[in-house]
């Protein structure tokens, strides 16, 4: 089937189907069902991919910004951050199939019709929407948007083709090359090796489960929601819709938290009355962890914005700690701690599972700037702790020099402190998961279930320090 072309008079050839004009004298429609939710989704990605903004603020602005708009359907809501999301996680490929369909490129200018359809292409690929839906819906945000206007029957040819052959063009592409960055595959394989590397890759293109930190008894709720418990004690079930619906949320019963993120505050060991800082809190998972465990818990971060968040966590949880604004880098209370959680900013490419904007928004040079942040506040942490006390730096990243390589440093200039190496078991962590250091190292393909949905875990690093006497 020929495309549409335009001419230097913007005169287009006219193919009829699924998409096809109405006459302009006709009163407009009212907006069609499940409309909005797509013109949200490719807000949200106009918004990550042209303005740099993370998935989380672009959906939450997104998702705020329709003055005079009926409020999004929680169905819908989770439809629209569904096919962001997938769109940020298979670009590559999405975009390789229409590349594939067209007799020239699209224009670079700021138009929306790429994000459209790459937001149809979605659907039709890899989310099972059904093909008038996909199709008719593209060619509606075309037609309702002033940028994309002159492309809806581009649109409407270029999906059809999509939808019938774009499957077997997909198959044919090395999916890990063409969606993740060349500058992270090179990453992973000088630091994993090859087969390592493609392994971590694969398993961050997956969309991850939803985990829970519970307050106690895993396995009624696990039973309650349809989940299950993992051995690491983490409640798992298959991502869908809104977590504030789900029984014992209002009642503060459990928090968001992958698996991975909830093992470093176990390696404190038994807190119970023990005073513990809690560096770079924010959202607050691990200062709930310790809360929970009957710690005294301090829990620092520079941004107002997110501590506010974690003061509103710990209020849902009937949780008590004591919240501090400052910069952990250079926070100096007077006082020192029987335990000390550094969780460091990081590029954070262990958690590309549940944030695929990183494969868009983190470059390699990002690395300098945030390895001199972590040695930071890792030594302003380790001023912090006790005699005797233990020191946790923990750290979401794949990368050697965030992990391994930042507690080599700071071990080889602080002779006061000693690793204590993690021992399988220890929080349900498994045996591969430790180095050889006696560091814990996950990576996005352990965690392996029965079920493929329902496995993977975050790449996460941790090593637990102790201060001499």
């Amino acid at each position: 089937m020929p495309l549409p072309t335009t001419t230097s008079r913007g005169r287009r050839s006219r193919p009829r189907g699924d998409g096809e004009r109405e006459d302009a004298n006709r009163a407009p429609r009212p907006a069609l069902p499940g409309l909005a939710a797509r013109q949200c989704a490719v807000s949200v990605l106009e918004a990550v991919l042209h303005d740099g903004r993370t998935l989380d603020d672009a959906f939450a602005a997104a998702v705020a910004g329709r003055p005079g708009a009926e409020p999004l359907a929680p169905r819908d809501r989770a439809f629209a951050r569904l096919i962001a999301a997938t769109v940020l996680r298979r670009h590559g490929e999405f975009t390789a199939v229409i590349r594939s369909f067209l007799d020239k490129p699209l224009p670079k200018s700021r138009s929306r019709i790429s994000l459209i359809l790459l937001s149809g292409a979605a659907q039709l690929l890899a989310l099972g929407t059904p093909r008038h839906a996909a199709i008719s819906l593209a060619v509606e945000q075309c037609r309702a948007d002033r940028s994309a206007r002159r492309f809806d029957r581009l649109a409407n040819a270029l999906l059809r083709r999509v939808a019938a052959e774009g499957s077997r063009r997909m198959q044919a592409l090395d999916a890990v090359r063409v969606n993740v960055p060349d500058w992270l595959f090179s990453r992973w394989q000088a630091a994993y090796g090859e087969p390592v590397a493609r392994r971590i890759a694969e398993a961050s293109l997956c969309e991850a489960p939803l985990d829970l930190s519970v307050k106690s008894a895993p396995e009624a709720w696990a039973s309650r929601l349809g989940g299950v418990v993992l051995p690491t004690g983490s409640v798992r079930l298959a991502a869908s819709g809104r977590i504030e619906g789900l029984p014992g949320y209002a009642d503060g019963e459990w928090w968001v938290q992958d698996a991975a993120a909830a093992l470093p505050a176990r390696l404190l060991g038994d807190v119970a009355g023990l005073k513990i800082a809690d560096l770079c809190a924010a959202p607050g998972g691990k200062t709930a962890e310790l809360a929970a465990a009957g710690a005294v818990v301090t829990a620092v971060d520079m941004s107002q914005e997110r501590l506010a968040r974690l003061t509103a966590n710990l209020e849902r949880l009937k949780l008590m700690a004591e919240a501090v604004a400052a910069d952990a880098s250079a926070w100096a209370p007077g006082r020192l701690f029987d335990a000390v959680l550094l969780d460091v900013p990081c590029s954070a490419t262990g958690t590309i599972r549940r944030h695929p904007d990183i494969l868009h928004l983190k470059r390699e040079a990002d690395l300098t700037a945030l390895v001199a942040l972590q040695a930071r506040l890792l030594a302003n942490a380790a001023k912090l702790v006790e005699p005797g006390g233990r020191l946790v730096y923990a750290a979401c990243s794949l990368e050697p020099e965030e992990c391994s390589e930042q507690v080599g440093r700071f071990l080889k200039g602080h002779p006061e402190f000693a690793r204590i190496a993690i021992v399988p078991g220890e929080g349900g962590a498994e045996a591969d998961w430790i180095t050889p250091a006696g560091d814990l190292r996950t990576l996005p393909f352990h965690m392996a279930l029965d079920q493929p949905a329902l496995s993977g875990i975050d790449g996460f690093f941790a090593a637990r320090m102790r201060r001499a006497l």
